[in-house]
């Protein structure tokens, strides 16, 4: 079984490289401007914008199964309709595809949120990406549309970044107090998805911790286990800052974990001091 890697040069993307590799499978991976440094995967440039391309990708490799990690963030041509056009070919040719989606699908009006809720996204980012795994829905039923929440590791994740440029001074503004999300550490999520890739399991999967934290709360937990004051973190609202977007979105997955094998620990307990 040959598993194709979309995005693999993303913060989820290496560790799916990673781990896929770790576990004997051949893989291959995507990239838009450069390739990655894992060494064994062939890599192969890949704009989901161009349909062309997509082809040209997939007649190469001949996966059987795609893990779509891709990154557009609020790029409608490649969030949205890359994620249409792959769902689209990737059905057409019998493969299977699991559709990494996001909790910014969510308007945070109801809270919490289970696999069967439907998307109500408030910001351009949101939208874009209700769309691609709407799409993915339709096109390609047999599908997983794999929605995830914040994504932590161990120093190279984004929020990460965040709380050592703050606490360094280097940065401006603070973290949100009032934005709330359920984060996951990065090796818990690739591997939930490397072990639904060969499984026959479909439709829409919620793969967050348990833990419902504060961008803040989050904040100092990175910074106690990384040995900063917690009290260089500035703390403040989305109002006072003039960001918009959901508030408090927590991911229910308790459908989902009791499908896999993988368990997915809370930020307190990944975020423990050793």
């Amino acid at each position: 079984m040959t598993l194709l890697i979309i995005g693999a040069t993303g913060f989820l993307g290496t560790e799916l490289v990673r781990q896929a590799r770790g576990a004997g499978r051949a893989a291959a991976a995507t990239f838009h401007a450069r390739p990655g440094h894992a060494s064994g995967v062939p890599w192969h440039h890949l704009d989901l914008r161009d349909p062309h391309a997509l082809d040209a990708v997939l007649d190469a490799v001949r996966p059987d199964t795609v893990i779509n990690a891709s990154s557009g963030d609020a790029d409608w041509a490649v969030t949205a309709d890359g994620a249409v056009r792959l769902a689209r070919v990737t059905a057409e040719r019998g493969i299977r595809l699991l559709h990494v989606s996001s909790d910014a699908v969510f308007s945070g009006s109801r809270v919490h949120y289970d696999e069967t809720a439907l998307p109500d996204p408030v910001t351009p980012y949101g939208a874009a990406k209700a769309a691609g795994e709407t799409a993915v829905r339709l096109l390609h039923p047999d599908a997983v549309v794999a929605r995830t929440s914040l994504i932590i590791g161990d120093g190279g994740s984004a929020h990460e970044r965040v709380v050592h440029e703050l606490a360094a001074g280097r940065r401006r503004g603070g973290l949100f107090t009032d934005d709330v999300r359920c984060p996951v550490h990065v090796t818990d999520l690739a591997a939930a998805l490397v072990e639904l890739a060969p499984s026959r399991l479909t439709g829409v999967v919620h793969l967050a911790g348990p833990d419902a934290l504060s961008r803040h709360d989050l904040g100092v937990l990175i910074a106690r286990r990384d040995g900063l004051a917690p009290s260089l973190l500035p703390a403040t609202t989305r109002a006072e800052a003039d960001v918009p977007g959901p508030l408090d979105v927590r991911l229910v997955g308790t459908a989902t974990q009791g499908r896999l094998a993988t368990r997915l620990r809370g930020a307190r307990e990944f975020l423990r001091n050793p």
